[in-house]
């Protein structure tokens, strides 16, 4: 391939970000070559500099980070050097960004069709109507459901699966030379991730687009890149043809990411039979307005157990975790805690009752106050809680601290933004424990970790549980993370229980069709594992996945 194709060219690039008056490297001289149609995937660890050298590749670098050495070309176009009306005009209409939390990166206040047309008008691309029937044809392809109705829609109106591809049919817009993919499918259960990869992958091949895709799934990329380039703490450690580098990688580092998910929780006792469960559902049903939600759903959480609640976007999980906190109150049904029924509306519920149940959330960047420091963000519940101030407070939350792993002195005066995705995690979790509850919800809490700090928080959870005597209601679309700790799996479709029991039953055949294509979903280690599932379903060539049912 001539150096013609070449489209992006980055040389010996050095960034830094600033911390307490000291710059600290956090790129160390990488280089990086792209050429016109190719997929180049970035792996490596939490911290490793993956998001910091995709947003380099387009000029930019987030506050508090600089560009202190290199080069970074764009179509032969040095960003460095280039004006910022310049780098305008190429942001958003050659050069497209998708960003991991769609939650915290749409404009809440503005429907999804405004934000989408937002830049194929201001770019002279198309009018406000020609992008308008554009973005229905692009969530059609990109199966958001009610195409033609959705992007009227805000942004708190639809899933976070559904947000996740709303936001990379707005890359998609002006149809740019050049797309970063931040971690996109990161939000997505197994079925919606196969159809939006293959969409993405048609993209790509039809527009001759060039993609850098980030990632902490090694299986997706797999899938995605035709090279994959290796990072830990701002270094490269290698870089190879992706059947190569799955094959045969050459740095211990990159076998150790390779060998990752090994935890697994030793298999428990069934609960006794006259065991009073710590929440029980009994023949909930919900909805939001008009719109039914949930029907009759019905499931039992016994003491010291993990129950894991599995289902694509839209299913209903999130839901049914929002009416066991009384954060959507059930039209039908009955929650119980302890075997005493609870007030369907959480403003009906005593102190204790909201003390015994308590959420750790999937973003933990929109979870927590960034305003506020480690301490008082885990201090509030001690306080409301436990009635705790003063010394005895800030003894507790540094027990809590301690707890998760996480050195108090060290922590407890730092903001949000000072922490890595997997502290910040583990400092929700410890928010979560200030209440002493008896039952904890954990939506997702490990899809937007890459995979070594995703096991250390599953270890983590795992050995407070035992410590502590918790139970735990498990939201996941990852199939992985349901092996290592679920002790009994309920599986959601359409708001609706299809089945449920002990996981070693649910893994193994014969299994609810829905079932089935959720397991079949979970994408291998293998190039050729999405090409050839998608042929098995009927999917001839890719592009024809945006269409078809899969």
């Amino acid at each position: 391939m001539s150096t013609r194709d070449l489209l992006v060219q980055i040389r010996d690039l050095h960034i830094e970000g600033r911390s307490d008056e000291t710059w600290t490297p956090i790129i160390k001289g990488v280089d990086l070559d792209l050429r016109k149609g190719e997929v180049l995937g970035l792996i490596g660890e939490s911290g490793a500099g993956k998001s910091t050298l995709g947003l380099a590749a387009m000029g930019f670098t987030r506050d508090g980070v600089r560009i202190s050495g290199g080069s970074v070309a764009f179509d032969g176009i040095e960003l460095l050097q280039a004006s910022a009306s310049a780098k305008r005009h190429l942001l958003g209409k050659r050069i497209a960004y998708v960003a991991q939390s769609a939650a915290a990166s749409f404009n809440p206040a503005h429907r999804l069709i405004d934000q989408h047309t937002e830049a194929p008008v201001q770019h002279g691309v198309m009018s406000k109507a020609e992008s308008e029937k554009d973005a229905v044809r692009l969530y059609e392809q990109l199966r958001l459901p009610n195409p033609e109705e959705i992007g009227f829609r805000y942004p708190h109106q639809v899933s976070g699966g559904q947000l996740q591809r709303a936001m990379t049919a707005m890359a998609m817009s002006c149809r740019p030379d050049l797309i970063i993919f931040d971690e996109p499918t990161t939000a997505l259960d197994v079925t919606t991730q196969i159809e939006v990869l293959a969409a993405i992958r048609d993209i790509v091949d039809q527009y001759d687009t060039a993609a850098i895709y980030i990632t902490h799934d090694l299986a997706v990329v797999a899938q995605m890149a035709d090279r994959i380039k290796v990072l830990l703490r701002g270094d490269e450690v290698e870089e190879a043809e992706t059947r190569r580098m799955l094959s045969h990688p050459s740095e211990d580092y990159t076998k150790s990411l390779w060998a990752v998910r090994s935890f697994k929780r030793p298999e428990k006792p069934a609960p006794e039979t006259d065991a009073v469960p710590v929440v029980s559902v009994r023949g909930v049903s919900a909805a939001y307005g008009t719109q039914p939600v949930l029907h009759d759903v019905s499931f039992d959480i016994h003491r010291g157990r993990t129950v894991a609640v599995v289902g694509e976007s839209g299913s209903g999980k999130s839901t049914m975790a929002r009416c066991i906190t009384g954060l959507l109150p059930p039209f039908e049904g009955v929650i119980e805690f302890d075997g005493e029924a609870l007030p369907l509306d959480y403003r009906k519920r005593s102190k204790m009752q909201l003390r015994q149940a308590q959420m750790i959330y999937q973003m933990a960047d929109t979870a927590l106050n960034p305003r506020k420091t480690i301490a008082e963000i885990i201090g509030r519940p001690v306080e409301f809680y436990m009635g705790l101030r003063g010394r005895d407070k800030r003894r507790r939350v540094d027990d809590l601290l301690e707890q998760i792993e996480l050195d108090p002195a060290e922590f407890r005066d730092r903001l949000p933004s000072e922490l890595s995705g997997g502290q910040k995690q583990r400092v929700g979790i410890a928010r979560a424990l200030a209440a002493e509850p008896s039952f904890i919800i954990c939506d997702e809490v490990t899809s937007a970790l890459d995979q070594l700090v995703a096991e250390g928080i599953l270890k983590l959870l795992a050995r407070l549980q035992d410590e502590l005597g918790l139970s735990y209601m498990f939201i996941t679309h990852d199939l992985a993370t349901v092996r290592a700790i679920a002790d009994e799996v309920v599986v959601m479709k359409n708001g609706e229980v299809v089945e449920q029991g002990v996981k070693r039953d649910m893994f193994k055949p014969p299994h609810h069709p829905y079932t089935d294509l959720l397991l079949s979903s979970v994408p291998e280690m293998d190039p050729d594992w999405l090409t050839n599932l998608l042929r098995e379903r009927g999917v001839e060539n890719i592009g024809d996945a945006a269409s078809e049912k899969i």
